[in-house]
């Protein structure tokens, strides 16, 4: 099944079920993906995380039904999820810039989500620099954290935490070099959250006392290079190049997502030029 007759399903589930209390493992499971997996996926092709997806759908049918019936807006609160009339109110509001009551009268705006569907995009105008390549397994050591799976959002802020408290140079320090890599989803034993880890690989010469130590399999990994890039400017590339590499790249390509780590590198050419990749595990559909 594509990846995009999967998502489809999985957008077609949410709506056959939002007045539940869905949760990304409930949508996860109608597709070929892990929880793990499904999130991130979501995460990079939608821009925001499967939760805020089904807040904004259930905000949207909320308002609608404000607007075309007389239910009652403790009864709306209840049927989409929330605990009282007070919370509802203060999701409504945050997302229509009116209450529930002021979205009842005539001529008022709201921000209303349709549901999401996912297709083909076909973009000629920038060419996408990738390649395959076959690796034997190899270890990295690192600082972990542990996220939430709707949580892709905040590892930026991790990296950050990670320069400012002096980790990262650290590492370089123990690493003897300065390229780095995140790797992520290394383990899939954890249902609702992943870890991830700012890393080098380990190798003679390496001190990894106080980091955390990760083996990272041997698979076929589809690699996706930026181009170059200023040294100030690291990270920013990496949010785009998973989205077309999910969005782009798998729907047309014959390969699939193969269960694995994903990883994100942040190099150095020999010529001193910066760049970033992401690596995603696949096989041959």
């Amino acid at each position: 099944m594509g990846i995009l007759t999967q998502l489809n399903r999985a957008m077609a589930y949410i709506e056959e079920h939002i007045a539940d209390d869905l949760a990304l493992g409930d949508v996860s499971a109608v597709t070929a993906y892990s929880t793990y997996h499904f999130g991130r996926l979501f995460y990079y092709i939608a821009d925001m995380p499967l939760s805020e997806y089904i807040r904004k759908r259930k905000l949207s049918l909320a308002a609608m039904a404000l607007q075309s019936s007389d239910a009652r807006v403790i009864d709306l609160a209840v049927c989409y999820g929330y605990d009282s009339a007070d919370s509802f109110t203060r999701a409504f509001t945050k997302q229509h810039g009116v209450t529930p009551s002021a979205a009842r009268k005539p001529g008022v705006s709201l921000t209303i989500f349709p549901p999401l569907t996912f297709q083909i995009k076909i973009k000629g105008v920038q060419a996408m620099n990738w390649r395959i390549e076959e690796k034997e397994a190899f270890e990295v050591f690192g600082i972990e954290r542990v996220f939430r799976n709707d949580e892709t959002g905040k590892i930026p802020a991790f990296w950050d935490e990670a320069y400012v408290d002096g980790s990262c140079q650290r590492l370089a320090a123990q690493a003897g070099r300065s390229d780095t890599m995140g790797f992520c989803g290394y383990v899939d034993d954890q249902a609702d959250a992943f870890p991830y880890m700012i890393c080098v690989v380990n190798g003679p010469g390496c001190d990894t006392a106080g980091f955390t130590v990760a083996q990272v399999p041997a698979v076929t990994w589809a690699i996706f290079r930026s181009g170059e890039l200023a040294a100030n400017a690291y990270g920013r590339e990496i949010p785009g190049l998973f989205q077309r590499a999910y969005s782009e790249w798998l729907p047309t390509s014959v390969y699939d997502r193969f269960p694995g780590p994903d990883m994100e590198i942040y190099g150095v050419t020999d010529d001193g030029k910066f760049y970033e990749e992401v690596w995603i595990p696949v096989k041959k559909a």
